[in-house]
């Protein structure tokens, strides 16, 4: 009886100091996405993934990050766009915090294509590369197909929640109940 009962202590010993923990979930919202290439959303930081080309292993995700300060987003959308009605002559190159970004344009099959170029750590040594996009593409990614462009501007949920006596900008305040 003395063995069974320390084989549960023991058990039980080791399960209580176990080396997993539970980490807080981080809620990335989905704004957009095309076979290898997504644009998310967490608070005010927008990250876009995408499979590199650029390796020789095709699992390689690479990704790049930047603020929506003054509405970029919407600019770099707008940027990209503009580049399918007016391709650029060489590469348009935007510095983010981290890593520079080159949007290299290019006819695939007459058809004008975008495709990002990363410079890793702003070092031109490290180089990722994305599938090329055409204008339909582009418009998933950036959720002007689907509506979740919407989301470019809209406030985390926990504040929202907090702050209940704004109106809200999509239906302008006809939701408020009157009061008898």
């Amino acid at each position: 009886m003395r063995k069974i009962i320390l084989l549960f202590t023991c058990m039980f010993g080791i399960s209580v100091f176990s080396q997993i923990k539970v980490l807080k979930n981080e809620t990335l919202v989905e704004i957009g996405k095309d076979n290898s290439v997504g644009l998310y959303k967490k608070d005010d930081q927008f990250t876009i993934n995408y499979q590199d080309l650029n390796t020789s292993n095709l699992n390689t995700i690479r990704s790049f990050s930047f603020l929506n300060l003054n509405a970029d987003v919407e600019g770099l959308y707008k940027m990209i766009s503009d580049g399918f009605i007016d391709p650029p002559v060489g590469n348009i190159t935007l510095e983010l915090p981290n890593d520079i970004i080159e949007l290299h344009y290019e006819k695939n099959y007459g058809q004008p294509t975008v495709q990002f170029i990363q410079y890793i750590n702003k070092n031109r040594k490290y180089v990722g590369k994305s599938q090329f996009l055409n204008k339909k593409q582009v418009d998933k990614v950036f959720g002007k197909s689907t509506g979740k462009s919407a989301l470019y501007d809209r406030p985390p949920a926990a504040a929202n929640n907090t702050n209940s006596s704004k109106v809200s900008p999509t239906t302008g305040g006809k939701d408020k109940k009157s009061r008898k």
